[in-house]
């Protein structure tokens, strides 16, 4: 949907809880979030801490679901790229073209010893190798056409040959050799998220990410980020409009309809260690969003609850109704993909274009 303003309001939030390992529970949360029109979910995954893996239950949720976009954080620092860029592929053909890749590195010694592999590495140049798999995950997500699979039963063939390509990426630390064991996903690509905050971070967001996370205390500072995320963009040669860059705040709305609490900047939220916090009720953090983003400072945000249960069940049935009231959020889906409700068109296919060279 169309806000008054001329571009979409693009809201997503985190699904995370603190030892849960049944899955009826993010499938009930996801569906809570489904309920309010929401673009994604997203759940958070290290290799710091114990817990289920973010991909996995994500995976568990899809057929639960019908429309909202799935992101599981996949880290990107010890794991292989290729197994890597099929495992988020396969979400997204049981989703039904609904996944998307929150891409994180990997920086503490104590990761690095769970593999053993090598030493942690300075956090610039995970970041940089981070954009390379990214690189070659949308390399292998293409090495099949999108009409590659034939499956003729009466021929016995079940791929055209000429519609699968070989890749040989070779990057500063590692090579891969495709083509991929996935044929090509419905969304083409799934969508890449990147918490473009700091750092070669929000370099690999300018050049890879279709959807930009920021962590931002005001207005001004949001918008100076998403100046500096498209300026980027364009210079790695994108159109800038292919990238969403989204607000991340923490929410906690425990104290219901009162207003927001002083300190707080007046209903704004305030920086703290996790990141800026927004503690108030949902009428004033829909005058939040509607605010910034009637300043062009975002496309959206993305917020995690303190109370997964209590702040979501707020922020689907008082912000989101709000913002939906005034006509500045979609009261449906208007399409069945996430790359749909982002308002970013399905990439074409790189072999395709150029002919089938390989």
């Amino acid at each position: 949907m169309t806000s008054s303003h001329g571009r979409g309001l693009h809201l997503a939030a985190a699904v995370d809880q603190r030892s849960a390992y049944d899955a009826g529970s993010y499938v009930e949360l996801a569906r809570l979030a489904e309920s309010g029109g929401l673009d994604f979910v997203t759940l958070d995954d290290t290799f710091a801490r114990p817990g289920p893996d973010a991909l996995a239950v994500l995976s568990r949720v899809a057929p639960a679901t019908g429309r909202i976009g799935l992101v599981p954080t996949v880290t990107v620092t010890h794991t292989e790229p290729f197994h890597v860029q099929a495992a988020v592929a396969t979400l997204d053909w049981v989703s039904r073209g609904r996944a998307g890749w929150r891409i994180d590195v990997s920086t503490t010694e104590g990761e690095a010893r769970l593999f053993g592999r090598r030493h942690a590495a300075p956090a610039d140049a995970l970041w940089q190798e981070a954009g390379e798999v990214a690189e070659v995950a949308a390399e292998l997500w293409d090495s099949w056409e999108d009409d590659a699979e034939i499956r003729d039963t009466a021929t016995g063939r079940f791929v055209d040959r000429d519609k699968l390509h070989y890749i040989d990426f070779e990057g500063a630390e590692f090579s891969v050799k495709g083509p991929s064991i996935v044929p090509r996903p419905p969304q083409g690509h799934p969508v890449r998220v990147v918490d473009a905050t700091e750092g070669q971070a929000r370099r690999t967001a300018a050049r890879y990410a279709d959807v930009a996370l920021v962590r931002a205390a005001s207005s001004a500072q949001a918008g100076a980020v998403r100046a500096e995320l498209r300026a980027s963009a364009e210079k790695f040669g994108r159109d800038p409009d292919t990238l969403r860059v989204l607000v991340s705040l923490v929410v906690d709305l425990g104290d219901g309809e009162h207003a927001a609490e002083p300190g707080h900047g007046g209903g704004g939220p305030r920086q703290t260690a996790h990141g800026p916090l927004y503690r108030g009720g949902p009428v004033d953090l829909a005058e939040l969003i509607a605010s910034w983003h009637g300043d062009r400072a975002v496309d959206g945000f993305h917020l995690t609850p303190v109370e997964p249960r209590r702040d979501l069940e707020r922020l689907v049935n008082g912000t989101v109704a709000l913002l939906q009231h005034r006509g500045l959020f979609r009261t449906f889906y208007p399409g069945s993909t996430l790359r749909e409700h982002l308002g970013l068109a399905r990439p074409a296919n790189q072999y395709a274009v150029t002919g089938g060279a390989s």
